[in-house]
């Protein structure tokens, strides 16, 4: 990679980060016109496109002479909120410090986006153009809360200008160390969010006569308990077979009994892979708000437990209510539905994650490519909704961090990128994009 197109990337990151685009309110509006400049003075033909003046998404194309795939750049410039009094670095400064760009959205994810721009434009400026299809550099805003604005909006009411057969984005890229084995994560799948309540029902009465009233409240404590003290059984996924056959925990043709058992080899190796492999492994619950009185001293007839509920790609409502059923049991209360969102998958195999598993064997010799299941969810999962042809992957690949340094960067105080782990990927997406389209 040149020097040159190192510093540009780093520029652009710090320049995208002094945008204070925390969402809400988002306000992207200025981030998006600078990044549309860049590109249109590249060669890049631009559109802004918002369901708002003040929100809009950047939409930059690139096309090819021949008809071909399009490949699609993803990522989003809304970031969630900082705290500066808590950061050794304003978050919304930029600086290099420690050989690191620091600042909200270093990591999630202003530093994909200025990868991403960085190398289509060195791409571009230098009188490449697709042999074939077309290349597209979209940013979104409105990420971190849904995606009203971003990705559902633009895809449900302009899908003609951002249809494509490939696509990158957040989600993977990361790298997991397993004994003396370096795993470059490839996010293929997402789950799905199936979020319910578990209502209880008792008898009102004044706090300070307790036993007149029949307690709802009291009545969520076993329901807590039996969410605290035990994991559903697990469902294993075409994804999660494969990462745990990868890293040689699971044998080849082994069931669903025997999960236990290799998560157990995991945790003997690094017991640090447990809690980012787990989640992978089914379906996952976990309490996180109680509801019962209103008034203190009201002992309340109706009690509420929130429960986040996630659901591997392919399982759905009968799966998540068996194992509801197998934590909780089936009597004592009632249960509500307040979100269902089936789980979303890309093929494992493909020609861009052949060409990722020959890049990194190239660039990392040492390392190798697993695929890996999100427990939360991206924008992909809206692309590959709207566009069930599409191939996208989470991956943005560090070399000098690894996830160990970096996850619980994301959302919190400090964060920041290693200004070589910029380099890398930056390098990387101009590769992809040559591989790719020619």
């Amino acid at each position: 990679m040149s020097d040159a197109l190192q510093t540009e990337a780093v520029e652009l990151l710090q320049r995208l980060i002094r945008f204070n685009t925390v969402n809400p309110p988002g306000a992207e509006r200025d981030a998006q016109e600078f990044l549309a400049g860049v590109l249109s003075a590249a060669g890049f033909e631009c559109e802004l496109l918002g369901r708002t003046p003040e929100r809009p998404n950047l939409v930059a194309r690139l096309a090819g002479d021949a008809p071909g795939p399009t490949l699609c750049l993803l990522s989003h410039v809304d970031t969630v909120l900082a705290t500066a009094s808590d950061w050794s670095h304003d978050p919304w400064s930029g600086d290099i410090a420690d050989g690191c760009v620091w600042g909200r959205g270093a990591l999630d994810m202003k530093s994909q986006t200025a990868a991403e721009v960085a190398a289509a434009c060195s791409l571009a400026r230098g009188s490449w153009r697709p042999a074939r299809g077309a290349l597209l550099v979209v940013v979104l805003a409105d990420e971190e809360t849904g995606g009203s604005e971003g990705a559902q909006w633009l895809t449900a009411t302009h899908p003609d200008k951002v249809r494509c057969d490939y696509l990158v984005n957040e989600g993977g890229g990361g790298i997991l160390e397993y004994g003396e084995r370096r795993l470059y994560c490839l996010g293929c799948a997402e789950k799905g969010v199936f979020r319910f309540a578990l209502h209880t029902g008792g008898a009102a009465a004044h706090a300070s006569m307790p036993r007149l009233g029949d307690n709802a409240l009291l009545k969520l404590a076993p329901l807590l308990a039996a969410l605290g003290s035990r994991q559903p059984s697990y469902d294993l996924t075409a994804e999660a077979r494969a990462f745990l056959e990868a890293v040689g925990a699971l044998a080849p043709g082994a069931g669903d009994e025997d999960v236990a058992e290799a998560l157990e080899r995991v945790r003997a190796t690094d017991p640090r892979l447990v809690p980012l492999v787990e989640p992978m492994l089914g379906i996952s619950l976990a309490p996180t708000r109680a509801f019962a009185s209103e008034k203190i001293n009201v002992i309340p007839a109706e009690a509420r437990l929130a429960v986040d509920c996630r659901v591997p790609p392919g399982l759905g409502e009968a799966e998540a209510l068996a194992r509801i059923e197998e934590v909780v049991g089936t009597d004592g209360y009632r249960l509500e539905w307040t979100e269902q969102v089936i789980g979303n998958r890309s093929p494992i195999d493909s020609p861009m994650s052949e060409f990722i598993r020959g890049w990194i064997a190239d660039q990392d010799p040492s390392a190798s490519v697993v695929p890996t299941v999100l427990p939360g969810f991206t924008d992909s999962r809206t692309f590959r909704d709207a566009f069930p042809e599409c191939v996208a992957y989470g991956f943005f690949p560090h070399r000098v961090t690894t996830r160990f340094d970096n996850d619980h960067l994301m959302h919190g105080a400090d964060e920041r990128i290693d200004v070589r782990d910029l380099a890398f990927a930056t390098t990387f997406f101009r590769d992809l994009c040559e591989a790719m389209l020619g």
